[in-house]
This record gives structure tokens, C-alpha cells and sequence, in this order.
């Protein structure tokens, strides 16, 4: 049986809508086989939602939950708006119909006993048993009209369609089902699905699901199934009450969700209980997606009813984000990167337990490695340049970046020796020891954070850099560099494993080669202990705001200020100024804004200032106040906190070194600034007064570097006040630990009528032995 009612609204918007512009819609492609990874999902044009009873259904069972049903909608709405074709396959009526029965019961109750007994003498009223093919006939209508009037809202148009097995074991009916579909979808009408409950015969027993062709339509999940297959549809999206498959019931201590599920990892699964409502459980959406699947349909099942994210579940998997269980028919050869993640953090442990001398001598081969097969690095780097160069979308600030020679092999090699001989003191060094009591000492110790995840752009000299601070500080590391570098990433992370093998700890440093987003990866915060971002202002941005429950260490902006003073040295201005912004402009420590004091203006100082930038061809971009000096003054600049990373800079003028200072606070980004002066009170102030992560006198801004430090190599400057600040070297890698050593005490050893008095003395600081060093 099939009952059809459509929610046409006006004629006049059923006209517009009747045929939609091809060219609007998502690219396509030809159905029989189901997208191979989640980025394809995006291409979806043909998507089937099911929701499932607990996603619909209220927490008691009885009733909507609208606010859930709504968020829905919208997101369902925006992808048809986009071009898509939708269709909602839902539970819900059984739900809204037990609410609207359970209201008419009460009522006439209470009349029928108002009359026999009087308005005061009411007695308990009990329910009773409420037969769901009632409940369904009596909650159909409710809930179309439900979603009627949600859909309305975003100028879209419904169309109720309700089925029952028999609609596609006939061959006759499951042809008029099609062509009403496709008709209701041309005219750009999103038809919305049911089961006829009212008329549905009691669920069978676990038989069906045994082919492409064979399949019953006992509760959503399997119609859903039916359905997409039926239609061609791109797309399945199981929503349900749990956020994906597990390789166990979810709610165990080992249950892990599974990202990825091929057909052939079903022994692997064990499946728990059935939700709170409903009459299918995981193990029927499991066979309903691979059933589809096997249909050419792709399928991915997520968590519906969590607040956090059903505002935008299903626009987040169109967009291929890493959202639920997608099921795919192609197994990567490769292990995923949360495998990976697992195998980087336990041989992590091990790397942390090594001997100081071992560390170093993985970090000394690495650097002899650099150089003894630079062959090799070199030409997967040419490779790398080529395509770069012929592709043409790389500016040639990055082909500089992505460019290796052997002087900056060399340099590398030196860079990893000196972080070879700061790991002797690291891992395990104690800061801190005191004698508690009598046979009671507390030592804390430098401990290694755990697993970092670094995010490089077209940088390949990052990887061995951040590799060897990594090893040093006894850390795990994930890689994600960009695809621009990936022939070079490659050997050099060959390079990397070769030398941790020589302490069987080969697998400490992983390269990530899969499809992952970076956003995806930002995800894993129950696995990733610091992400580390190396790349454009824009890159840290990103991945600031999609690291949700990851620290991230680093910075968004360089906006990097140098203050000329009135009390300045003519010949150090010039040589700082020029250095600062002409060195390298693209970098985060090049100045982008010249604050000079107003009593320079019109003095020889300030012409020759102006003229050195001239002769550097750096394009100058005026502040307010400056220009309100001159009378032919530079383009003005459209705001004082931007980061040019170009040959242009902004000029302003202030009337003291504490107007500088104020200004540096509202306008600059904490990286590094710069006063230059020759009056040691004025410059001391200056210094004490800026919170930046870098304040210099008389020095070049281009000196916030972790190799001018002397830091050896840095995995980046930060700018956060927590944790590590500046250029952060193998120090900003560590955390700590405490360690107590006693002989049986108890804290009632230290109460009122205890025999023990806290001392609390300050011991000597040095090295624990060699067996005693601890990873976290």
C-alpha cells in the first residue's frame, strides 16, 4: 500500500520550483560503485537521511524532540538548496501518535470519572498498553504536518510518501514508487518516507538481507537501505543514538569507534543491546549499509542526537569531514592514522626510556644521513620542484621554502648535532627536590609531553629539524606535511626510521600519507597530547579553530613593531630597520609596523629612513597620525594590525616610548618588537614594561629565531602565555612530573598524634641515575 501526500504550498512556488537548473547541482557520477573515501562524499548529488526512532523521539519516549528535528531540517534544506537531491527516511509517528493518545485517554478519564465521583474524588488513573499500529495511525498525519511547517521555513517544498514491503516485492508497485520519486525529485520536492505502520505486519525474525535482490522492510534502517539502492542514491546517512560503529558495545572500557568499516571486518564487531526505542539495533544497520553498499551506495552512520554537533552532522559529512562510520568497499594498504598514532605513542615509551647517549646518537646518525645520501634527498626533491613549477600555483616565497641545496643539508646536519648535545640534559633532569620529612623526598622531574602532531606546509627541512627534537625530548611524532614536499617527506622520513632503528625504535616518528584532512586529525584529542602548526598565519588559524580539545603551539600573527626612539643612533636605525623588514619579509619575525617618535619627523634621521625603504623598494603605508604630518602622504593604511609578510610596512608616529608601548599592546601580536635608543632608562623601561614573547634593544627583530638562541632548531614561535612562549626549542617539548620517595609513611604519620614533623627542606639539584630516568 502507498499513500502519497504532497506538500505542495503555493502554485506559484510549485512553478518556480518544477525544473532545476542542471548546472546548479554537485558534480556527479555513474552509480554502481560506492565513493572509495570520505573527501569524495562532497561530489553526493542523490542523499537518503534516515532517522532513526532515538534521534526523533524525546528522551521519554512520548512526543518530538523538535529542537533536534529542526536543526535537522535546516541542514537538509541548505544541501537541496545547494542542487542536491534529499530524501528522509524517518521514524517518529509511533512517538508523536502514543503522545496524542495518551493525551485523549487522560482526558476522557478525568470526564468519565468528574461525572461518577465528582471534581474532588478523582482516583489514579493508569494508562493502558498502547498498541503501536494505533499510536502510528494516529501520529502519521502529526508528524508530516511537523515537517510541513519546518520545511516551509526555508522555502521548500514536502511530499509524504509511506510504504510497506509488498511496494517493493512487486514489481509493478516498486516501479510507481520509482517514478513517483523521481518525478517528486525533479520538481525539487524533498519526499520524506515511512513505513505504513498502521498497516505493517509484526518484524520478522533475522532472515532477510541475503542478497542484492532480497531484502524485507521490517523497520527504517533496512527500508532505508531499499530505498537508497532503488533510487541510485549517492548517499546513505544512518542517523541513530551513538556515534558510530564500535568494534565492541559502546560504554566498555576497550570500546574503540571504528572511522572506517570494509565488509570484511565483520567478525571483528560485537554488538551490544538495541537503542531505547526503535526496533532495529547496530547490528541491523550494519547489515542494512553493507547491503547497501553492495548496492553501490555509500553509507555512513553517526550520532544524531548529540548537542554538540547535530546543528551540523549532516552537512559535516557531505563535506567528507571524519564524522561517524563511513563504510567504503577499498581497504587503504596502508595502517590509519589512528593505528598509526597507537604504534608512534608505545614506541614513544620506549624512545623516552633510552639512555641520554642513545637519543643522541639516533639524532647523530640522522645528521650523518643527511649527508651521506643527500643524492637521494636531493632528487626526490627536484622532483617535488618540478611539479611545483609546472603545476605554477606556489608563490616564490614557498618554491624558496620548498627548495633543498646541499648548503642547507649541511646546515641541517650541524643544526641536529647541536639538539644532539642538549639531549644529554633532558629527558629525566630534576628541577625541583625536597626532603618532606625523614625518609621522605619529592623530586620533580622533566618528563616528555607524549604524542606531537606537526603540520608542515612545503617546508621539507621542518621534518629532520622537528624529527631530532622530537627524539631529544623523548616525544612520539606524527607528520603531516604537504603534498607540494612529498617525494622529498618521503626520503627524508626513510632517513628518520633508519636512524631510530638503530634502538629499535623505529616507529616513535610517523609519516601521515592517507587522506586525512587536517581538520580530521585536530579531532583526535583523546590520542594527541600537542599540535604543532609550521606554515602561513592562515594555516595556524585553521587549525587553532578546528583543534577544539588539542593545545596548539604557536602563533597566528608576526605583526612585529620597532620603535625608533628620540635618543636613537643614526647608523643603528638604518642597519635594524632595513634588516628587520628587507631580510626576509615573508617571515613572522619581519617588521610590519615603524613606530618613530615624533620629534624625528623632518630631521635628516627621518629622510634617510625614508629613503633606504625607497631604495629596498618597500612599498610604505601611512598611520593616522602620520599622515596627518605630511601633505602628499602614502596610501594610508587600511588597518594598524596587518601582517603584510611582503615588501611594504605601515609608519606611525607617537609622542613617547610608553605611546609606543600602548600602541604595541593594542595593535601588535605578543611575537617580537623592538626598541632602538641609546638611553639605557628609556630602553630598560621598554623591555620591562611590553609583554611580547620577544622585546629587543638595538637588535634586529630577524634575531627571534630558535637557531640564533642557540636553541639548535625550534619546532616554532609561540606567543601563548601557558607553557612554552617564543622560539620553542627542545626545553618547550618537556612537561614534568612528581616523584615521591618514602619507606611506608601515610598522612596520619603527619596528623596531630603522629610521630612525624614535615621538614620541607630545599635538597641539591642534579641528575637521577640512569635506571631511575621515567617516560610519562
Amino acid at each position: 500500500m502507498m499513500l502519497q501526500r504532497l506538500a505542495f504550498g503555493s502554485r506559484r512556488h510549485v512553478r518556480d520550483l518544477l525544473i532545476r537548473p542542471l548546472t546548479q547541482a554537485p558534480h556527479g557520477r555513474v552509480h554502481g560503485s560506492s565513493f572509495a573515501h570520505r573527501g569524495e562524499l562532497r561530489h553526493a548529488k542523490r542523499i537518503v537521511v534516515k532517522l532513526g526512532s532515538a534521534v526523533v523521539t524525546r528522551g521519554d519516549e512520548c512526543g518530538l524532540a523538535l529542537g533536534r528535528l529542526a536543526s535537522i531540517v535546516e541542514q537538509v534544506a541548505m544541501l537541496q538548496n545547494q542542487g542536491r537531491e534529499m530524501m528522509i527516511v524517518t521514524s517518529g509517528a509511533v512517538a508523536f501518535g502514543k503522545q496524542r493518545l495518551r493525551h485523549e485517554i487522560l482526558l476522557s478519564q478525568s470526564v468519565r470519572q468528574a461525572l461518577h465521583s465528582g471534581h474532588n474524588q478523582l482516583k489514579d488513573m493508569s494508562l493502558p498498553v498502547l498498541e503501536a499500529r494505533a499510536c502510528a495511525a494516529a501520529g502519521q498525519s502529526g508528524l508530516m504536518a511537523l515537517y510541513e511547517a519546518m520545511f516551509t521555513q526555508y522555502s521548500t517544498c514536502t511530499a509524504q510518501v509511506l510504504v510497506t514491503n509488498l511496494d517493493f516485492h512487486d514489481d509493478q508497485k516498486r516501479q510507481n514508487l520509482n517514478s513517483t520519486l523521481q518525478e517528486l525529485l525533479r520538481m525539487n520536492i524533498v519526499p520524506i518516507i515511512n513505513t505504513n505502520d498502521a498497516v505493517v505486519p509484526p518484524p520478522e525474525p533475522n532472515s532477510d538481507l541475503q542478497g542484492v535482490n532480497v531484502i524485507s522492510i521490517k523497520d527504517n534502517d533496512s527500508l532505508a537501505a531499499r530505498l537508497a539502492v532503488e533510487m541510485k542514491a549517492d548517499l546513505l546517512i544512518a542517523l541513530s543514538d551513538v556515534e558510530g560503529l564500535y568494534d565492541s558495545p559502546p560504554g566498555t572500557d576497550d570500546a574503540k569507534l571504528i572511522d572506517i568499516f570494509y565488509p570484511g571486518d565483520q567478525q571483528s564487531i560485537t554488538y551490544g543491546t538495541k537503542s531505547r526505542v526503535g526496533i532495529g539495533g547496530m547490528e541491523a544497520k550494519v547489515k542494512a549499509a553493507l547491503w547497501a553498499l553492495q548496492g553501490g551506495t555509500s553509507v555512513v552512520i553517526a550520532n544524531g542526537t548529540h548537542p554538540k554537533v547535530t546543528g551540523h552532522v549532516i552537512t559535516d559529512i557531505v563535506e567528507g569531514k571524519k564524522v561517524g562510520t563511513f563504510f567504503s568497499e577499498i581497504k587503504p594498504a596502508g595502517p590509519t592514522v589512528e593505528q598509526q598514532t597507537e604504534v608512534a605513542r608505545s614506541s614513544g615509551r620506549t624512545l623516552a626510556s633510552l639512555h641520554p647517549d642513545q637519543r643522541s646518537e639516533i639524532i647523530c646518525h640522522l645528521a650523518e644521513l643527511l649527508t651521506e645520501r643527500k643524492e637521494a634527498i636531493l632528487a626526490a626533491n627536484k622532483k617535488d620542484m618540478d611539479l611545483a613549477v609546472n603545476a605554477g600555483h606556489l608563490p616564490p616565497a614557498m618554491l624558496t621554502r620548498l627548495s633543498l641545496s646541499p648548503v642547507k643539508l649541511n646546515s641541517l646536519a650541524i643544526g641536529l648535532r647541536q639538539i644532539a648535545v642538549a639531549a644529554q640534559d633532558s629527558v629525566g633532569r630534576v628541577l625541583r627536590r625536597t626532603r618532606v620529612a625523614h625518609t621522605l623526598e619529592l623530586e620533580q622531574i622533566t618528563v616528555p609531553i607524549g604524542v606531537l602532531l606537526v603540520i608542515f606546509e612545503a617546508r621539507p627541512d621542518c621534518l629532520p629539524q622537528v624529527s631530532a627534537l622530537a627524539i631529544a625530548s623523548g616525544n612520539a611524532l606524527l607528520l603531516k606535511g604537504g603534498k607540494e614536499a612529498a617525494n622529498t617527506n618521503s626520503v627524508l622520513h626513510q632517513l628518520t626510521q633508519e636512524a631510530l632503528s638503530m634502538h629499535g625504535v623505529r616507529e616513535a616518528v610517523q609519516l601521515v600519507n592517507t587522506r586525512e584532512e587536517v581538520e580530521d586529525l585536530c579531532r583526535l584529542d583523546n590520542m594527541i597530547d600537542l599540535i604543532i602548526p609550521r606554515g602561513s598565519s592562515q594555516l595556524v588559524k585553521d587549525i587553532q579553530r578546528a583543534a577544539k580539545g588539542i593545545p596548539v603551539l604557536g602563533h597566528s600573527e608576526g605583526i612585529c613593531h620597532v620603535y625608533v626612539d628620540a635618543d636613537a643612533s643614526v647608523d643603528k636605525v638604518i642597519k635594524i630597520v632595513r634588516d628587520s623588514k628587507c631580510d626576509y619579509p615573508a617571515a613572522c619575525n619581519a617588521m610590519e609596523t615603524l613606530l618613530i617618535h615624533r620629534d624625528i619627523l623632518r630631521t635628516p634621521l627621518f629622510d634617510q629612513i625614508i629613503d633606504m625603504l625607497r631604495n629596498e623598494r618597500v612599498k610604505i603605508h601611512a598611520g593616522p597620525r602620520f599622515s596627518s604630518y605630511l601633505t602628499f602622504s602614502p596610501l594610508e593604511a587600511n588597518s594598524l594590525r596587518t601582517e603584510y609578510g611582503d615588501l611594504e610596512c605601515c609608519i606611525e608616529v607617537v609622542d613617547s616610548m610608553h605611546d609606543a608601548v600602548d600602541h604595541i599592546h593594542k595593535y601588535g601580536s605578543s611575537h617580537t618588537d623592538v626598541i632602538i635608543t641609546e638611553n639605557e632608562e628609556t630602553a630598560e623601561q621598554f623591555l620591562q614594561q611590553l609583554d611580547s614573547a620577544c622585546v629587543f634593544w638595538n637588535a634586529s627583530s630577524r634575531f627571534a629565531d630558535g637557531y640564533r638562541f642557540g636553541l639548535g632548531a625550534e619546532v616554532g614561535i609561540s606567543t601563548a602565555r601557558i607553557h612554552a612562549r617564543g622560539p620553542v626549542g627542545l626545553e618547550g617539548l618537556l612537561t614534568t612530573k612528581w616523584v615521591l620517595r618514602g619507606d611506608g609513611h601515610t598522612t596520619a604519620d603527619f596528623s596531630e598524634h603522629g610521630t612525624m614533623k614535615y621538614l620541607h627542606e630545599n635538597l641539591p639539584v642534579g641528575q637521577p641515575l640512569a635506571g631511575q630516568r621515567d617516560s610519562n
